[in-house]
């Protein structure tokens, strides 16, 4: 059933109470279990790890627990809705974390979006978690608030917004460049969008050495010594857009092997005609796309958005749960940048079995796609030599 096929009534109902609840891993059916499970027993527990911090991992949950954190200032295409509107996204991540990788998380919703503030919190929760997934957290504040969340905790922290849609749009990418025997050195790029999303890509393509990327934001393209450029937008001037093109959309698209729309802009389906041939159109926003997908194929060899109801679904679920997985499973301290091409190199193995124009990444309900995900990021993990 596609998106357009849900009632108000179902989405609603499907919310009505939360979509979470905690469950007991230990029945307690009789004096006897009490007596373990809380006082008295669970005294002996609480003095051996007040002696040794490093039982805590195996008496308690909080190693395997994921703190789903946000401001509400992001929130999917709504904007800046608050903490409690944000709420039920938050929810509805933890149950994708417990269906797809089976790990427990918590939802926390901050009312403050003072980055030191929302990072003073999370060091003093620090003993209740393990790792920290930020969510929907407002550009360029985002930025500042994972450096600074990375710096001060020691443990796993990633912004899926930024992290996951990269992870997910360089396998879709890879996917794309087998079924059509093309080399990701060899392409020009465009990315519409600079914000968490689009940076995140921009810097994972490049890692992955994708030949040139060109970004643009609303104002059209980032290029060094464009006036009015924020840090982070001047640091993508310095690294991208390597022909030196300036202008808008029809500029950047004239000859471009790939478009990613990580905007709310739209395409005229004029310049999709004066990109190169074979092209591919990863046309992202939710819930419309920047153009059609039907409108996209009419020039483009390989077509993907964000929506379940068009082929190529690229979807953050194909990556997030499997790379915390990952990185719980191997102990690792925080996530690097080869935990997540390893990340994007198992989603395209998974699809690699099917593979077709339309059907570069494999689909979300995969069951395949966690557990790989997290052995090829626990792996990395272990390389890096961010374990233990």
């Amino acid at each position: 059933m596609s998106q357009a096929q849900v009632s108000d009534d179902e989405i609603f109902g499907g919310h009505e109470g939360g979509k979470l609840s905690v469950t007991a891993t230990r029945p307690i059916t009789q004096a006897r279990d009490l007596s373990i499970a809380y006082t008295p027993g669970v005294a002996k527990v609480s003095r051996a790890i007040a002696e040794d911090a490093a039982l805590a991992k195996r008496y308690t949950w909080a190693d395997r627990l994921v703190a789903v954190v946000s401001d509400g200032t992001a929130v999917l295409g709504l904007g800046d809705i608050g903490p409690s509107a944000s709420l039920p996204v938050m929810e509805g991540k933890s149950v994708l974390f417990k269906t797809f990788a089976g790990l427990d998380s918590i939802p926390l919703v901050l009312d403050t979006t003072d980055v030191d503030e929302i990072v003073e919190t999370l060091v003093r929760l620090r003993p209740s978690f393990g790792a920290v997934n930020l969510e929907d957290v407002s550009a360029p504040r985002c930025f500042e608030l994972e450096d600074k969340l990375k710096a001060a905790l020691d443990c796993p922290v990633m912004h899926d917004d930024q992290h996951g849609t990269a992870i997910v749009v360089l396998a879709a990418l890879r996917g794309a460049n087998m079924v059509l025997d093309r080399a990701i050195a060899d392409q020009r790029v465009v990315i519409s969008g600079a914000g968490a999303a689009g940076v995140a890509c921009t810097r994972i393509l490049q890692a992955a050495g994708v030949g040139d990327v060109t970004v643009l934001d609303s104002k059209g393209i980032v290029h060094a010594g464009r006036a009015g450029l924020n840090p982070i937008k001047e640091q993508l001037a310095e690294t991208t857009n390597t022909a030196g093109l300036r202008g808008g959309l029809a500029e950047a698209l004239k000859g471009a092997d790939v478009f990613i729309g990580l905007s709310s802009s739209t395409i005229d389906e004029s310049l999709l005609a004066t990109m190169a041939g074979d092209s591919i159109v990863f046309a992202l926003s939710n819930p419309d796309p920047e153009v059609h997908p039907d409108v996209a194929a009419r020039y483009a060899s390989v077509v993907a958005t964000g929506r379940s109801d068009f082929p190529n679904q690229i979807n953050n679920v194909l990556a997030f749960p499997g790379v915390f997985k990952g990185a719980l499973d191997s102990g690792a301290r925080s996530i690097t940048e080869n935990m997540k091409l390893a990340a994007a190199d198992a989603i395209a193995s998974v699809a690699a079995d099917k593979l077709a124009a339309d059907h570069i990444v494999p689909s979300p309900l995969d069951p395949r796609v966690a557990p790989e995900v997290a052995a090829a990021v626990a792996k990395a993990a272990e390389s890096d030599g961010v374990t233990g």
